[in-house]
């Protein structure tokens, strides 16, 4: 069994994406607390595809790719708060519009200029390409990225489940509003290279729900969601080595399964546990 388990990890490829896949699902677990508990999984989703003409167009003018994913990121929140403000259209839908119309730029740009890279690997990520390097500049993005969250999380789950309180308490909630939106974005920037644009949403919500499933308060939902990304993690990667398949793809199937059977067999918001009772006439 051990040697099943440690095989993969005797080849630098295997640690350098074990150890950025680490990064990303960590530190997306942490997030996806507060994203659930806010209602915004949605806006993950948004960004995450939003961000994919700021790539291009960072490639047209000379720009790092990952800068103008994060410009284009912050476009796309503050373009769906804005016509949130002022229309009649609730939030998802303008999310809806907003993000599908962003992808759909980036698509058209990529196609119209050919840029020196593969979109398959800004769409779902290319976690056995990477190098230490890689690995390196994740780290300067997300793991102050996850400090901020733990150091604020109670201001920060305060202002998810009652902003109304959390300004009463002399909080700044636009501060806290547009610093989880920057968050979000820099987390969703710094995994484009792990898992892509499109798998980035799923380790942005499963972490979270999953562990909704099993505690029933906040602060014990933010701290189990690390153990269950980083052991998703290393059973995808590891799996995916024996497997022959893509680290992110299996990391996100763990996850799904994991998620599945937290549903069904949680003791307290279990589907089984909320079955009512049967009683036999015999």
């Amino acid at each position: 069994m051990w040697q099943l388990i440690s095989e993969p990890y005797t080849f630098d490829f295997m640690q350098q994406a074990l150890a950025i896949g680490l990064l990303v699902s960590v530190s997306s677990a942490v997030l996806s607390c507060f994203l659930i508990m806010k209602g915004w999984s949605l806006m993950g989703d948004a960004v995450s595809h939003a961000v994919l003409p700021g790539v291009v167009l960072g490639y047209m003018i000379g720009l790092p790719i990952l800068v103008g994913a994060f410009i284009t990121g912050m476009l796309c929140t503050l373009a769906t708060g804005f016509l949130s403000a002022n229309s009649r259209i609730k939030e998802d839908t303008v999310m809806g519009v907003v993000f599908s119309g962003l992808f759909a730029f980036g698509v058209v740009l990529y196609t119209h200029v050919q840029p020196g890279f593969d979109i398959h690997d800004v769409l779902f990520g290319d976690m056995l390409g990477v190098i230490w390097l890689d690995v390196g500049y994740a780290a300067m993005v997300l793991l102050p990225s996850l400090a901020v969250l733990l150091v604020f999380r109670r201001d920060l789950m305060l202002f998810a489940f009652d902003p109304e309180h959390a300004t009463v308490a002399g909080l700044n909630i636009q501060s806290l509003h547009y610093g989880l939106l920057v968050i979000l974005s820099l987390v969703i920037v710094a995994s484009i290279k792990a898992v892509g644009i499109i798998l980035v949403i799923a380790v942005l919500i499963a972490p979270g729900a999953i562990s909704y499933l099993w505690v029933s308060r906040f602060e014990s939902m933010v701290w189990l969601s690390i153990p269950i990304a980083f052991f998703c993690t290393v059973l995808g990667v590891t799996a995916s080595y024996h497997l022959n398949s893509a680290p992110a793809p299996t990391i996100v199937m763990a996850l799904s399964i994991l998620f599945i059977f937290s549903f069904v067999f949680s003791p307290k918001h279990g589907l089984i546990r909320r079955q009512p009772p049967h009683f036999s006439d015999k």
